[in-house]
């Protein structure tokens, strides 16, 4: 304030001592207020002592009148003492009422004199002058509400209380003069600056914000003069009736128009760094002059205008950008189509089916020109899809759950359904290549012989797993390949392979591995069976020849039962008998059955120039042995002395042809073909592994397993239906079928057809039965 222009009298009372004994009439004390208050809005210095002078004037004028009782008071009678405090009650509000007028009379003369200057003001200037007004007025009615505190408590209260809500205190009174007699007369012209000078600032020009947040404020503030009890819904009326509304309504127009013409001109990338930019622009402009009320509906009518008006735009470029790989873009427009409602819903769509195409491409790329598919390169190109579109979502997507389900649901579609599995006829290709890919991986030779990286490998190949519909189509290959390379000796490591079967049984639980485990099991009994053996061997009935021996669980190995005679060579002949009498002599009523195809041995050759050593089949053994006595034979007399079926010996020799170890003149031998010894036979190695899988063994293979995987699933699906009739006795077709497809789908895709069918085969095995009259319902037959 600056220094005192005024004086306001001695100070004469106290509103610590009793009041004057006699009324006071308020002519008496008003001039005296009224020029402090010309004081107080002039910012005059006001000394304490002359404050509380006028403070007292206040006290005692409301007090008086309960001190003085005058001749009506007399005339009551004593003893009515209602009539007497009606009187007083009365009295007290002439008294205050009169002190209220003059004290609003006086507000309504301070601000018509501010609006005099206002009046022929615009723009910019009109709104400097408004907030400087504001400021001086406001801080003045707070000094003058609390010279008028006794005012305010007392005599308001008891106004209020009584149910004059017209009566305001003098803070509150002094916004509502400030409404009606400034801001009113000159409320366009202020809400055109205050919206022109936004609509500068969003155009790049830099403004006195200042100008701004005075008139938001100001009637923020006199929205109190509505709500005496101060409730924010009442006190924003104001607010949001006279600017915000009106303001909401600009910059929806002002986003769009800019919208449009922008994306006529620029790209659509171009764009949504536009959008940020705008949206961040907003809000900083609402913590700087606009009520926090209007944030969330301002960003809501920004976010509209902006993102939702071009959202086809948006969902084209996002497609765009996962074509060209552009990281930082796709995450910005993601940010940005985020702020709106179900924004995201399309462009997780979009992902789902880019990744599925885009998988389906890279699988496209593995078939060779015969038409096959190489497992390392199958399961490469599923990891290398995987990976970075996993990276995609970690990054642009934040790991977002809705992308995460997305890139699940694409990759378990692209895995299962594509190129190869077309090509292949069926969808238990893809586990077929991913059990192949696991075996070159665990067997010796493998590229990766580093446990860290191979046990990296194999997590690999548990992704892709996770992903296989056809889970039990996987455990049959793998289980055979596991089952050869165990009988073989090709594990490169066994805790490789007994990590890779924890895996696999903690995804799919014990019963999945069970077979797997007793594989082990029997190896290792395998190799105490045979020390024994040959611990008894010493002696007079020592072996002939190095013999090892594996007794394997028929129910758990998946090797097809021989069959067919063979007739083995003595030398093998006599070593077979002797282990027969010993395992018999070991564990009676066990039978045992010779799996002569998958045995092997080593054939030393000394009829050639060098010496070599043949790693053979046994069928193949026993072909060569033939030869020992003779160079050449005929092909019916190598079928009499092996008893080899016709089609398996063509086979045999055509390996052994293709060797140059045997030699025939006719390109098919029939029964009187002679077959010679090649003694001319020369090769680098001195120990040649001739024994390779025949075609015959190989299309056998798959066929059985085709066939072991159909009757294994009957069989599954069977028993799921039997636990659920069980548990629930009494079902619909529906639910039967859909527990039981929810079941199967862990190790599974069941087929409805399939599942129809196992259904019509318990009720004729009496598991269960349709219900009377209820062609849909089925009834559990204990």
């Amino acid at each position: 304030m600056s220094e005192q222009r005024g004086h306001l009298g001695h100070y004469r009372g106290d509103p610590g001592r009793p009041g004057p004994q006699r009324r006071i009439e308020v002519a008496e004390i008003w001039n005296e207020l009224k020029e402090g208050m010309r004081h107080i809005f002039n910012h005059d210095m006001i000394p304490k002592p002359s404050y509380m002078y006028l403070y007292t004037h206040v006290y005692n004028y409301l007090t008086s009148v309960n001190q003085t009782p005058d001749q009506d008071m007399r005339a009551l009678p004593k003893r009515d003492g209602k009539q007497k405090k009606a009187v007083q009650a009365a009295r007290s509000h002439d008294v205050g009422l009169e002190l209220y007028r003059k004290i609003e009379e006086a507000f309504r003369t301070q601000l018509m004199g501010v609006q005099g200057l206002m009046l022929d003001l615009m723009d910019e200037s009109i709104l400097d002058h408004y907030s400087h007004e504001w400021n001086k007025y406001q801080f003045s009615a707070k000094v003058l509400n609390g010279l008028f505190a006794y005012l305010n408590r007392h005599w308001v209260k008891r106004e209020v209380e009584e149910g004059r809500s017209e009566i305001l205190e003098v803070y509150v009174l002094s916004l509502q003069s400030w409404r009606l007699h400034l801001f009113q007369p000159l409320r366009e012209k202020l809400i055109n600056a205050v919206l022109q000078l936004i609509q500068r600032e969003r155009n790049g020009f830099v403004v006195n914000t200042r100008y701004i947040s005075g008139v938001t404020e100001s009637l923020v503030e006199m929205g109190m003069s509505t709500s005496p009890n101060h409730e924010e819904g009442r006190a924003l009326g104001l607010y949001r009736e006279v600017f915000e509304s009106i303001f909401l309504e600009d910059t929806v127009n002002f986003y769009t128009s800019e919208s449009e013409n922008f994306l006529r001109e620029n790209s659509v990338s171009s764009y949504i760094v536009k959008v940020e930019q705008r949206l961040g622009e907003e809000l900083r402009r609402c913590n700087l002059y606009l009520h926090e009320s209007s944030q969330d509906e301002l960003l809501t009518r920004c976010r509209a205008a902006l993102i939702s008006a071009h959202m086809d735009s948006l969902y084209a470029e996002f497609k765009s950008l996962l074509q060209h790989n552009k990281s930082e873009d796709i995450a910005r427009l993601f940010r940005t189509v985020a702020l709106v409602d179900n924004g995201t819903a399309s462009l997780c769509s979009i992902f789902e089916c880019h990744v599925e195409e885009e998988g389906g491409a890279a699988i496209q790329q593995t078939i060779t020109a015969s038409a096959n598919t190489e497992p390392e390169a199958f399961v490469r190109q599923i990891l290398r899809t995987h990976s970075h579109y996993a990276d995609l979502v970690l990054r642009a997507f934040k790991q977002d759950p809705v992308f995460t389900s997305a890139l699940d649901r694409a990759c378990g579609s692209f895995i299962n359904r594509n190129a190869v599995t077309e090509a292949g006829g069926s969808s238990a290709k893809c586990p077929e290549l991913l059990a192949r890919y696991c075996d070159n991986l665990l067997k010796k030779g493998s590229k990766i012989s580093d446990e860290g990286e191979l046990d990296q490998e194999l997590n690999q190949v548990m992704l892709v797993f996770n992903y296989v519909e056809d889970k039990d189509v996987f455990q049959k290959y793998y289980a055979k390949f596991l089952a050869k390379r165990l009988v073989q000796h090709l594990s490169a490591s066994d805790d490789a392979e007994a990590n890779m079967i924890t895996k696999l049984k903690g995804t799919c639980g014990f019963e999945y591995t069970a077979k797997l485990q007793r594989m082990f099991q029997d190896i290792g009994l395998s190799k105490e069976i045979t020390d024994q053996f040959k611990t008894s061997m010493h002696g007079a009935d020592s072996l002939e020849v190095d013999f090892g021996i594996q007794v394997l669980s028929s129910g758990c190995w998946p090797f097809v039962s021989p069959q067919g005679d063979f007739a083995l060579p003595p030398l093998l002949e006599r070593v077979h008998a002797k282990f027969s009498s010993f395992y018999n002599n070991k564990h009676s009523g066990r039978k045992l059955c010779w799996m002569y195809s998958m045995s092997k041995g080593e054939l030393v050759a000394n009829c050639f120039k060098h010496r070599y050593i043949f790693q053979a089949s046994t069928f193949q053994i026993a072909v060569l042995l033939q030869f020992n006595e003779q160079d050449s034979c005929t092909f019916g007399q190598l079928c009499t002395a092996t008893l080899i079926k016709e089609d398996i010996l063509l086979q045999v020799l055509g390996i052994l042809f293709k060797c140059r170890l045997l030699v025939c003149k006719e390109q098919k031998p029939t029964a009187e073909s002679v077959i010679s010894l090649f003694t001319g036979y020369r090769n680098k190695k001195f120990r040649i592994n001739i024994n390779v899988p025949m075609k015959a063994e190989i299309k056998a293979e798959q066929e059985n397993t085709t066939r072991v995987v159909d009757e294994d699933r009957k069989l599954l699906i069977q028993a799921a239906i039997v636990r659920v009739m069980k548990a629930r006795k009494n079902i619909t077709h529906q639910q039967l079928m859909a527990e039981v497809l929810g079941q199967m789908a862990s190790r599974f895709k069941a087929k409805v057809s399939m599942v129809k069918r196992c259904i019509d085969v318990l009720i004729e095995k009496e598991y269960l039965e349709r219900a009377a009259g209820e062609r849909d319902r089925y009834l559990y037959l204990a």
